[in-house]
């Protein structure tokens, strides 16, 4: 046989290393899985379908790409590892052929008042270097344009060992900083009115001080009584001006009351340091209402909001100042970059430049780089994360995105959907979880999973083409193409709430009136100045009720009954039925299994390793001291009603001898956003993003208002439960309510009774109502891009 043959024979067989393009999950349990077991096919585009709560995140996030990070953080040393978040292997039998993931999820920017578009993307560290090498006058190093470093300066003897003797040296220091002396960086300065902080015809033991948590009963009210600089028995308005100072503006000072050491601080510094340190949104509600009621924020005059100092400002490169350049929209700023020719910065113009295209290829290109981080909605969040993968070279990688089409107009979906090509094209596996058909559309395999939600769910129902799912009778096949059609005749408006010279944002003097007694869809591509519309000028007058995109915050020891405030009539009710008080019935309370201190499970933290948790042995993870179970209300004890669906204790709580109203009544409510399915007692941190929302729903339903205010409420909803959904809108307005919804989802477009669609573009493109009336005739008219696309998809 010649060489020529052998070679050739050996040719035909593939290389062992190239056999391995599979990812293949056995047996994954995480949260509702039952024993899920796929193959996923590498370098190729996955989307995952399946009705909200049905699995999805688990099988991608908690299960796929988990174990992912876990493994690549388990090869780092364990020093670097005590750094790290701690993850546990998620439940599953067998995880083959995993690569590097990359998780480009929709968790909000963080809410810190300091982070902008700009330093949370890097484009700020490279503006900043750029000002310290081009800038006329040269004010310093790359830290002098940074609004977060502070000017310092000092001088002192230090104490030196130089060759077996002590010397004295004198030294001093200075550094420059580019933050804005007045406001810190944070481009706003605050004015509290003191009225709101205390009583002044009150003595502090009479209550004196309105500030939420600070109660005489407390720590606080140890200190204050104990420190001894005022008589706690006497009015405040009969205050020396020393002893009001104490009180509202005195630095630490170290005390001693009880013979415990504490330190003493004035209530105006306490409060800046403890509530407006912090992003308002981001507060617990009632210190949010208490520091909306007590403070004013202002533009810092000093800075006029660039949160720069003067030196800062000072310096430009032809006649534009670091912080005009930040102010400027990034379409702008990008062109401004490209006249930029210095080859003693080349490296860095071209790393600047690709990071703004990006931007601009993304559809972000209307933000500005000063725009607050926390402002950012839960898709352009998404999409500034994405910035940083666009260019990267790394192949051979998984990317898993959650619903990357939120907040997307039809009109950049197709973007988007090229963008994901891009990155598979590159040799990449993209991992996407998706509600949307025009992206499913594009993928080269599905997994659909269901049937049902919650413990309905947790089953591969198809996996396959999208041909395949088209033909397959699972509920995603059966409504892939489902296409809402217009309504024969729209309602007639009851009144109308007029907007004037709305100019929030990049809005340019907008006069609106958007009819009452209807339902009314505001659409417009992302960044046309919806948001800014409602959110500037409708959302806080009397009456309106808002429902946004914040996310849920709860830890695992919240759930459904404590976040709808569900928990308090059913506490109320086993105590009046049982002769004992309420705070029994509270795992975080008096009933507690002191084992697990009401947590169900026992936590072993292990240091480095991920810390185990065993089911409690005392309580069986019931959460309740064994004595607590001894009390019944209708037939069943208290971790026996937190373990049933919401449908099953609607009906429990309908009638018959547990019949309780006010706890039907949230019940129903929970049950009309399409709910049922979950347990009260399910950790809220285990609710997928759709469920998070219709819960906050739910919850905000029962807000008296006769205004409601929808932020894109189909947000993480399968295209079944967006029929449900409008079903619920539609009852909303027959009682008599106004609905306002934000939305680019067509079907609702569709269904509403009176469209006002902003535009034409984004950014300073946009900010203009480009059309005001009924679906029809936008369909009809096709003036606009959401008329083009809302006639292509009623066909």
């Amino acid at each position: 046989m010649s060489t020529a043959t052998r070679t050739g024979a050996r040719a035909a067989q593939p290389h062992v290393a190239d056999t391995h393009d599979l990812i293949r999950v056995h047996g994954a349990r995480e949260n509702n899985l039952k024993d899920v077991s796929v193959e996923l096919p590498k370098r190729r585009l996955t989307v995952f379908t399946g009705v909200s709560g049905s699995g999805k995140s688990s099988l991608v996030f908690g299960t796929i790409a988990a174990e992912s990070q876990r493994l690549i953080n388990e090869t780092y040393s364990t020093f670097v590892q005590g750094f790290m978040p701690t993850l546990a292997r998620p439940e599953v039998d067998v995880l083959d052929g995993l690569t590097t993931a990359i998780i480009v999820d929709q968790q909000r920017m963080g809410a810190d008042p300091r982070s902008t578009v700009g330093t949370a993307t890097d484009a700020n560290a490279m503006l900043r270097i750029l000002f310290s090498r081009l800038g006329q006058p040269h004010i310093g190093s790359p830290q002098a344009f940074s609004f977060n470093v502070a000017s310092i300066s000092g001088a002192g003897a230090v104490t030196l060992e130089k060759g077996g003797q002590t010397v004295k040296e004198r030294r001093s220091f200075s550094i420059v900083g580019g933050m804005c002396p007045r406001c810190e960086g944070r481009g706003s300065v605050n004015d509290i009115d003191l009225t709101q902080l205390y009583d002044e015809d009150k003595s502090l033991n009479e209550g004196a001080i309105t500030i939420p948590g600070y109660s005489m009963d407390g720590w606080y009210g140890r200190i204050f009584k104990g420190s001894g600089f005022f008589d706690p028995d006497k009015p405040i308005k009969k205050y020396t001006k020393r002893q009001r100072h104490d009180l509202l503006y005195k630095e630490p000072t170290k005390i001693k009351v009880d013979g415990i050491n504490l330190t003493y601080e004035g209530l105006v510094p306490r409060i800046q340091k403890s509530m407006l340190s912090k992003d308002v949104d981001s507060l617990q509600p009632h210190i949010r209402a208490f520091v909306e009621r007590a403070v004013t924020f202002a533009t810092c005059p000093d800075c006029e909001g660039t949160r720069l100092s003067a030196e800062a400002r000072s310096s430009k490169i032809k006649g534009i100042s670091i912080a005009d350049a930040c102010a400027m929209q990034i379409s702008d700023l990008a062109e401004w970059v490209k006249g930029l020719d210095e080859p003693s910065v080349a490296p860095l113009l071209a790393s600047l430049r690709h990071t703004l295209d990006s931007f601009v290829e993304i559809g972000l290109g209307y933000l500005s780089l000063d725009r607050p981080a926390g402002t950012l909605s839960g898709g352009e969040a998404q999409r500034t994360k994405m910035i940083r993968h666009l260019g990267s070279s790394l192949t051979d990688v998984t990317y898993v995105f959650d619903e990357p089409t939120i907040g997307l107009h039809p009109h950049d979906i197709q973007r988007m959907n090229n963008l994901l090509l891009q990155l598979r094209d590159k040799g990449n596996t993209v991992l996407v979880v998706e509600h949307k058909p025009e992206t499913i559309a594009i993928a080269d395999h599905v997994v659909d999973l269901g049937p049902g939600a919650g413990t309905a769910g947790g089953t591969v129902c198809f996996e396959g083409t999208v041909e395949g799912l088209r033909a397959s009778d699972t509920v995603t096949g059966r409504h892939l193409d489902d296409r809402a059609s217009l309504k024969p005749a729209v309602r007639t408006p009851s009144g109308a709430l007029e907007v004037r010279g709305a100019n929030t944002h990049n809005l340019r003097d907008v006069d609106v009136d958007i009819p009452l007694g209807v339902l009314v869809a505001v659409t417009g591509v992302a960044g046309s100045g919806k948001s800014s519309l409602i959110h500037g000028s409708v959302a806080g007058r009397e009456g309106v009720v808002v429902v946004d995109q914040t996310p849920i915050r709860g830890s695992r020891r919240s759930n459904p009954a404590t976040y709808t405030g569900l928990l308090d009539p059913i506490r109320k009710a086993f105590a009046k039925a049982n002769n004992v008080k309420p705070a029994l019935f509270s795992a975080n309370s008096e009933g507690a299994c002191p084992n697990c201190n009401g947590a169900g499970v026992v936590y072993t933290d292990l240091g480095i390793m991920a810390g185990v948790a065993i089911t409690c042995e005392e309580c069986e993870g019931k959460r309740f001291q064994a004595s607590v179970l001894d009390y019944k209300f209708g037939g069943k004890d208290i971790s026996e009603v937190l373990a049933m669906p919401v449908s099953e204790a609607e009906a429990f709580f309908a009638d018959g001898e547990a019949k309780t109203p006010a706890a039907h009544k949230i019940l129903a409510r929970m049950a009309d956003v399409g709910l049922g399915y979950l347990t009260l007692g399910q950790p809220l941190t285990t609710l997928s993003g759709g469920e998070r929302q219709r819960l906050k729903l739910a919850t905000q339903m029962g807000e008296k208002g006769g205004i409601y205010v929808l932020d894109e409420p189909t947000t993480g909803l399968h295209l079944a439960d967006v029929e449900q959904l409008l079903g619920l809108l539609d009852r909303l307005v027959d009682s008599g309510k106004s609905v306002i919804v934000i939305e680019h989802h067509q079907a609702v477009m569709a269904h509403a009774d009176w469209i006002i669609d902003l535009g034409p573009g984004a950014g300073h493109d946009g900010g203009q109502v480009v059309f005001e009336g009924t679906p029809a005739d936008l369909v009809a008219a096709r003036s606009t891009l959401t008329g083009e696309h809302l006639a292509a998809y009623v066909g």
